[in-house]
């Protein structure tokens, strides 16, 4: 049984007694919320089964034994098992839109959320989006985005785990874009054959072998093939840039986030003109290239790639 605490009765309460908590024990916060009291609010809520954006009013509500009850345990799991919060309630959101989540699948919380969202606008014409790819595609979350922000273009989500296209099988549905989203077990291209596409985006595993031993606990509770990926953090995305020209549509793009390995990724390739987009909300670390620069830098790539 979670610890009881006395005195708290309100919604406010609970969530101010969960910060407190996350604030003394240190626990990291990047998962979705970057603050403790976002975080326990969330938590909070969800064991209510009440909406993250609540309105204020409601703040003062009490709460009822059993209430209290699934609040606390939440608040404890939180803090003695450093879960993200999204595991815990078992969804999150990207772009606006809430997908089912659990270990399997990384915490969607991708920046190309924003590029989703406007159609990959000023970076390609949306009217001319036909076919959109998301590699390592975990919970389906950018894919399954863009096929609703997108609703004249079909979608194909690939990755290499089984264990996340069940997750992401099951966002495909929940969101009814079954007609045009459709599922791919393969090592990146592998299993695609012939086909092209106009946008391919991925966030696929970037990080270093250093910085992945430097991350928070909560990190480490993610599955490790969604975030691994040499000791430079390359190793996925130079495939992606080696193979990605021979599945893009003339003027098609390719988008890649490579967050921290961004410095290694400029030091392996300084000669290619990589298009670092900016965001309003924040976030960096995300490339952009036409599928003309990926066969002008070919031979760079492959040097890199195979050096």
């Amino acid at each position: 049984m979670a610890e009881q605490p006395d005195g708290l009765i309100s919604i406010q309460d609970f969530v101010r007694w969960g910060a407190s908590r996350f604030n003394a024990a240190g626990l990291h916060f990047g998962h979705g919320t970057d603050n403790a009291i976002d975080e326990a609010a969330l938590l909070v809520l969800s064991a209510l089964h009440l909406d993250p954006n609540l309105p204020a009013n409601f703040r003062d509500c009490r709460l009822t034994p059993a209430e209290r009850v699934r609040v606390c345990e939440l608040i404890d799991r939180r803090v003695v098992e450093r879960v993200p919060a999204a595991y815990l309630i078992g969804r999150a959101w990207f772009a606006g839109l809430e997908f089912r989540v659990d270990e399997q699948v990384l915490v969607p919380r991708s920046p190309i959320a924003e590029l989703v969202e406007v159609g990959f606008d000023p970076w390609i014409d949306a009217d001319r989006v036909g076919r959109v790819l998301d590699l390592c595609t975990g919970s389906g979350c950018i894919g399954i985005a863009a096929a609703v922000y997108l609703p004249d273009a079909d979608v194909d989500l690939v990755d290499i785990s089984p264990e996340a296209l069940v997750i992401a099988r099951d966002n495909v549905e929940r969101h009814g874009v079954g007609d045009r989203v459709h599922i791919f077990e393969s090592d990146l291209f592998a299993a695609l054959g012939d086909q092209r596409y106009d946008v391919i985006v991925s966030n696929p595993p970037y990080v270093s072998r250093a910085e992945f031993e430097a991350l928070p606990t909560e990190y480490h509770n993610e599955p490790h093939l969604g975030l691994l990926a040499g000791e430079d953090g390359l190793d996925i995305v130079l495939r992606i840039l080696d193979e990605a020209a021979d599945h893009l549509n003339e003027r098609g793009i390719l988008v890649v986030e490579v967050g921290n390995s961004l410095p290694f990724l400029e030091s392996r390739l300084p000669g290619v003109p990589f298009t670092w987009i900016e965001f309003e909300r924040g976030g960096e670390g995300v490339f952009l290239l036409t599928r003309e620069q990926l066969l002008d830098y070919r031979p760079l790539i492959e040097e890199a790639l195979y050096s």
